[in-house]
């Protein structure tokens, strides 16, 4: 499979449920796909203008593609990711939790390096709590696709969502 079907079908999957933006640039790196998904639950009494609560609860799937992946380039886009949580997320007193889904999508890994890949995103962990959880949280969940060899390696939480990115 070729990155072109692959980001298809992800997008074909994502599609019913995420505004989703091709060539999105964060943090001056440009990700294949990025999408979102905003959930907002309130209860209110009477009228909907008398809110007594309300939580939002946020997911963003951020793809970028590699031809052939070297560990710079893995280290440049985790960080990446990780700085890209004060951009993406809007702590406020509604915002429950906000969940980044980061996808690196590589055409050829060199074979040294296989194993290095698979156990860095293994261990790959990410979380953060904003005004001591009572803003929410943000979280992030990281898959390595290898195309050519049909594996996917994810992190602890992504593990949740692999089925939709697995082809």
């Amino acid at each position: 499979m070729d990155f072109t079907q692959y980001i298809e079908l992800v997008e074909n999957k994502l599609r019913s449920s995420f505004d989703i933006s091709k060539n999105y640039v964060i943090n001056d790196v440009q990700y294949d796909l990025y999408a979102e998904f905003h959930l907002r639950n309130e209860k209110y009494v009477a009228v909907k203008n008398a809110v007594i609560y309300a939580f939002e609860n946020n997911e963003y799937c951020l793809i970028k593609h590699f031809e052939k992946l070297n560990k710079s380039d893995y280290k440049n886009l985790t960080e990446s990711m990780i700085q890209s949580v004060e951009s993406i997320v809007k702590p406020s007193n509604e915002h429950m939790s906000s969940i980044i889904t980061g996808v690196i999508v590589a055409d050829d890994i060199p074979d040294d390096d296989l194993e290095f890949f698979i156990e860095a995103v293994r261990k790959f962990k990410f979380g953060k709590s904003f005004a001591l959880g009572f803003k929410g949280w943000a979280d992030i969940r990281l898959m390595l696709v290898l195309l050519d060899e049909g594996l996917i390696s994810t992190n602890k939480k992504g593990k949740e969502v692999s089925k939709v990115y697995s082809f």
